[in-house]
């Protein structure tokens, strides 16, 4: 019985053996080249929004409204790090619109600016709580 088994243990091992080598040159579906050129540009775009969303946060009336609401500025700014993609695009989206209505150091806060600001800052709270 040994004898059989290892008869056909050995053309066995061989087989996978070679099987192995002869499937390791197939193409594969995405170019490597392509995944990594996707995924650095995924990341560029997150990074951007991020620096959108700590632009917004770095304003003085932002953080004003955020102290009017009794938020602490070292916990919004840690929770920009935090977020998720669909969370992140939301407040970059937010922020942009903050950044574009005070661009230019404009010190006056309409009520638009301000709720969107609120806006802003809700989005991140719910990702602080989340937390």
């Amino acid at each position: 019985m040994t004898t059989v088994r290892q008869l056909l243990v050995l053309p066995l091992v061989l087989v996978f053996m070679t099987a192995g080598s002869a499937f390791a040159d197939q193409r594969h579906i995405v170019n490597p080249a392509q995944l990594a050129s996707a995924m650095a540009e995924r990341v560029a775009a997150q990074d951007a929004d991020r620096a959108a969303v700590r632009e917004a946060l770095a304003r003085p009336e932002v953080r004003s409204v955020a102290g009017s609401m009794g938020l602490d500025p070292r916990t919004i700014d840690g929770a920009v790090d935090t977020m998720n993609a669909a969370q992140l695009a939301q407040a970059a989206s937010t922020a942009r619109q903050v950044n574009d209505q005070l661009v230019g150091g404009a010190s006056n806060v309409v009520i638009s600016t301000t709720t969107i600001i609120i806006a802003l800052l809700v989005v991140i709270l719910i990702v602080v709580i989340a937390s």
